[in-house]
């Protein structure tokens, strides 16, 4: 046990007494039913004070690793059981190693898979759900110290509400994952996609790779780059592609997403083929993600409403602009879980990486989310947003059925937080 810290970019300080890391599941279960309050602690990407508790924070990375693929129970839909704590970056190699793969990651592999499975956590690609859609079983410890277990096949009705679930329901142990055959992508990147070409081609931009990002710094009109990650079958030989592309250029040297920053840590560029965990990310695991020092916020909202979203954005440029490091701009399928921030509508995901000032970044965060209203904007739940409970809870139409699933799974409350408690009600 040691005394909590902070989160990754260190503008959260844990209230909680202290931190336990067990060893082993059954130590796990101890410590939960020893304690009166108790919040998992993942790999403190959370920019907001969801993790934190009023009694103890638990980290889940020192229950030994798990990843057991299954490829015989059902070959023609494969699984891997995988430890909570383990992060992707991790997972995918060895996934990779045997000749599987998941459908998508996120921008950073250093996040772990519970966590990020937790929070609604994306990658990107219009026909791709967040990485929590390929969860299809959760084992967690109760509020007693009890083990449960849900899947998608044995419990239809309420497992929609326990992926998702923002810690609020136990301590998640273990996943199990949908996997797939494991595939090689290439990925290119665009500079200075004209504002009138993205305005007019959205649905064809966003379509025209396996995963697509746009990257600005609401600066101009323009956006700065586009990243395409491109998903090749066995054998294929991709031509090179054009120079010009709806007005963008072909960069001819590796980009970082932040327009300055060395490409070396970000993944391989210029269409060199290469396995999907090494390409759909955009950092490198072994490097410092992103900018290190920072703060992000990001809205997902109706996929239709995109441009005219975007447009609304853009009226607060010259707010924006100089407290902002840069922008993303991603698409993500619809799905079925009741807290995912893409539940029931196809989304565009509007992504902020800020600099680290909280009272300058705070007034610019509620003119965006003011301008986003209209669009029925939910905030993604690890970042962060001062959106009034009342209204996010209007944003999700199976919110009254988490309530009772919560009241019904944590009757005491002892998953629970002032993040938590504020915006998910059920005890």
């Amino acid at each position: 046990m040691v005394e909590p810290g902070t989160n990754w970019a260190g503008n959260v300080t844990f209230t909680a007494g202290a931190v336990h890391r067990p060893t082993s599941v059954d130590e796990l279960r101890r410590v939960v039913a020893a304690s009166r309050s108790i919040r998992a602690l993942g790999t403190g990407h959370s920019f907001n004070t969801l993790v934190d508790s009023p009694g103890d924070l638990v980290s889940v990375a020192g229950l030994p690793a798990v990843i057991e693929l299954d490829t015989t129970t059902a070959p023609s839909r494969p699984t891997v059981i995988v430890s909570a704590g383990l992060r992707y970056g991790e997972l995918a190699t060895e996934l990779d190693a045997r000749g599987y793969a998941l459908h998508n990651l996120g921008s950073l592999p250093h996040i772990s898979v519970a966590g990020a499975c937790a929070t609604g956590t994306h990658g990107s690609g219009d026909a791709n759900g967040n990485l929590a859609t390929a969860v299809s079983a959760v084992e967690l410890v109760g509020p007693d110290g009890d083990l449960v277990a849900l899947s998608r096949a044995a419990d239809p009705d309420t497992f929609p509400g326990a992926v998702v679930a923002l810690g609020a329901l136990g301590i998640v142990t273990r996943l199990t994952l949908d996997v797939q055959p494991t595939y090689d992508l290439r990925q290119y990147v665009y500079d200075d996609l004209p504002g009138d070409e993205l305005r007019g081609h959205f649905d064809e931009i966003t379509a025209s790779a396996y995963s697509v990002s746009l990257f600005t710094r609401w600066r101009s009109e323009e956006v700065e780059q586009v990243w395409r990650k491109e998903r090749l079958t066995a054998g294929q030989e991709p031509g090179r592609p054009p120079a010009v592309w709806h007005g963008a250029r072909l960069a001819e040297e590796g980009r970082h997403p932040l327009r300055g920053l060395p490409s070396t840590s970000a993944t391989e560029q210029l269409g060199v083929p290469g396995p999907w965990y090494a390409r759909l990310p955009h950092f490198r695991l072994e490097f410092t993600p992103s900018f290190g020092d920072e703060l992000q916020a990001e809205y997902l909202l109706p996929r239709e409403h995109a441009v005219e979203a975007l447009d609304a954005v853009a009226e607060l440029r010259d707010l924006i602009a100089p407290v902002l490091l840069v922008s993303e701009i991603r698409t993500v399928a619809s799905d079925d879980l009741w807290l995912s921030p893409s539940n029931g509508r196809a989304s565009v995901a509007v992504h902020f990486t800020w600099v680290k000032d909280e009272a300058a970044v705070a007034p610019v965060l509620a003119a965006v989310e003011e301008q986003l209203v209209p669009y029925a904007a939910r905030p993604h739940w690890g970042k962060l947003f001062s959106t009034a409970p009342a209204v996010i809870a209007g944003l999700y139409p199976r919110m009254d059925d988490f309530a009772r699933l919560r009241a019904a799974m944590d009757p005491g409350g002892k998953f629970g937080g002032a993040f938590v408690d504020r915006y998910l009600p059920g005890t």
